[in-house]
């Protein structure tokens, strides 16, 4: 195994593990931000699904912040309806297209969001609009474990507080990511050769996971959003950074 691989898989699931302790959220973009560079996809989409659900499962005990079945029911019903579609696309996805436009997306978004004097309630939609949310998140879970972007910029336009939105995001992910992590071994996406890597990312990411679960406790609500809006946003420049050399490669090579 090369040592550069090495550093840069323990780089990615260190970086993503705070980020994931701290905003409840965000492994998989978090980490495909450094792993993109170098990581064939299935083997990045792998390890960001499995770092994710360790991070979830190191905060389910180190920050608990209850649990609501009636208001989660809908995200994971979503998610599960969602999720088979995210891991069927992956084999056949166009990568650079796909990073490019959410990427984009969350640039564009997250900033608006992030200056707006006030953020929009949205309170019509009910439980439905919950399970649309859930199902974009499982289709982008099965795609390399982005399980918590679409859910948490709909939990944020609905005004949820800082406990309620960590509660349904880390309980979504958490159940999330077991599922599409056990597709990936049934559909053989998970390889023997990359157990060694499993290994290098499960204690990388554990003490800074641990330390912005800390750091979470001391936030406040309006400094909480603008953290995870913050995220959201340097996750996409990231997305875009590793997609936009390859797409104007491509407009280049063709006209």
């Amino acid at each position: 195994m090369e040592l550069t691989l090495i550093v840069i898989v323990i780089a990615g699931a260190a970086l993503a593990g705070f980020v994931q302790g701290l905003s409840g959220f965000g492994f998989g973009l978090t980490a495909m931000s450094l792993w993109a560079w170098t990581l064939e996809p299935q083997l990045a989409a792998a390890l960001a699904v499995f770092g994710g659900l360790t991070g979830q499962i190191i905060a389910a005990v180190s920050v608990r912040r209850g649990f609501n079945l009636a208001r989660l029911l809908p995200f994971v019903l979503g998610g599960l309806a969602g999720l088979p579609v995210g891991i069927y696309i992956l084999p056949r996805l166009d990568v650079p297209l796909f990073k490019g436009l959410l990427g984009l997306f969350l640039v564009v978004m997250c900033p608006l969001m992030y200056f707006a004097a006030r953020l929009p309630r949205i309170a019509h939609g009910g439980r439905a609009a919950d399970a649309v949310a859930g199902a974009a998140g499982g289709v982008m879970g099965g795609l390399g474990g982005f399980t918590g972007v679409v859910p948490t910029l709909w939990c944020t336009l609905r005004g949820f507080e800082k406990d309620v939105q960590r509660a349904v995001i880390q309980n979504f992910n958490l159940a999330m990511l077991a599922v599409t992590f056990s597709s990936y071994i049934a559909t053989g996406i998970v390889k023997r050769e990359m157990l060694p890597l499993f290994a290098i990312v499960a204690p990388a990411m554990l003490i800074p996971s641990l330390l912005g679960a800390r750091l979470y406790a001391g936030i406040s609500e309006t400094g909480f959003r603008k953290v995870v809006l913050g995220m959201l946003t340097a996750s996409g420049v990231a997305l875009l950074a590793a997609a936009l050399p390859v797409l104007a490669g491509r407009w280049f090579a063709g006209s």
